[in-house]
Formats: C-alpha cells, sequence, structure tokens
C-alpha cells in the first residue's frame, strides 16, 4: 500500500489534488460473496486491506526541517506518551481486578469449606442426640455426663455442669 493517498498534480494554472486510483477502487474478487460465511480472520484481514492507512504527520518533500518540525515531535512524542501510560493503567487495573477476583474465590472457597465442615458436625451431633432419644425413651433415663461427652453432646465445663444439675433437677420433680 503507497504511503500517500493523493497525488499533486498541479502547475501554475491548475491547482487540483487527485486521488491515487488503486486506492480509490475497492478490488473484490466476489461482490455477491457471503460475508457472513467468511471465518472471522479473513473478514478481519479483509477489512484491514480495505481501510485506507491514514498518515497524520508527514514531512515535506523539500529538504531540511523547517519550525515547526520541532513543535510537531514533541507534540507525537507527547501522544504516545499518553497512549503508553492509558496502556499501561488499563493493564495494572485488569491485573489488581484479577488479583481481586482470585483472593474472593480463594476465601469465599474457604468459608464455604469452614461451613461445610461445621454443617457436617451439627448433622452428626443431631443424628447423635436423635439416636439417643430413640435408645434412651424406653428407660426414661438420661445418660450420663461422662457417655455425654465421649459421644460429643456434652462439650465444654458449663455443659458438664449443666448435665450434672440435670439428674438433681429430675429427682426434684419426681
Amino acid at each position: 500500500m503507497p504511503r500517500y493517498t493523493t497525488s499533486q498534480t498541479f502547475t501554475d494554472g491548475n491547482t487540483q489534488i487527485v486521488a491515487l486510483p488503486d486506492i480509490v477502487e475497492q478490488k473484490r474478487e466476489d461482490p455477491k460473496g457471503d460475508v457472513e460465511e467468511e471465518p472471522y480472520e479473513v473478514k478481519l484481514q479483509r477489512i484491514s486491506e480495505c481501510v485506507p492507512l491514514r498518515i497524520t504527520s508527514t514531512s515535506g518533500s523539500s529538504a531540511g526541517s523547517g519550525s515547526g518540525d520541532f513543535h510537531q515531535y514533541r507534540a507525537m512524542r507527547r501522544h504516545e506518551q499518553d497512549r503508553l501510560m492509558r496502556m499501561e493503567a488499563d493493564y495494572n487495573k485488569r491485573m489488581e481486578e484479577r488479583r481481586f477476583q482470585q483472593r474472593r474465590e480463594e476465601r469465599l472457597k474457604e468459608a464455604e469449606e469452614r461451613t461445610a465442615k461445621k454443617r457436617a458436625k451439627r448433622q452428626k451431633k443431631k443424628e447423635k442426640r436423635k439416636k439417643q432419644k430413640t435408645e434412651g425413651a424406653g428407660d426414661g433415663s438420661l445418660p450420663s455426663v461422662a457417655e455425654g461427652q465421649k459421644e460429643g453432646l456434652v462439650s465444654s465445663d458449663e455443659d458438664v455442669e449443666e448435665a450434672a444439675a440435670a439428674p438433681s433437677a429430675q429427682a426434684a420433680l419426681d
């Protein structure tokens, strides 16, 4: 593809700018072909070939540099630096978001594991209570403190004291 999209063809009496013919004419082999059936890469290549390249910072054909070249250079450099800074900021933002999502997923997974473990423990304790209730319902006696600790029904010192006080309370009721 040529660098310039126009050709200056003028004399003293004719100052007309003419577009180059190979850029103006979009050459297509099959204009009625199904564009929808093309693979993505082929379609992207075709589009990029059809779009003319716009060059905004072309130098003149005369030798030497003019008074505005330095300012053009500084403007181009500033635009490029801004573009690179935006790209870097976007990359940092995406990486920080990715790290946050990973930490969040890890925390959720750990919380779910703890919840499942506690749920299983509660369920096991409930089943033991239910089993103890069905077994103990026949004779009407309460389990001893040692049996309660062994089966996990009584776990702390306060529970032990409550369990020890329960038979005396039962005796007072009888």
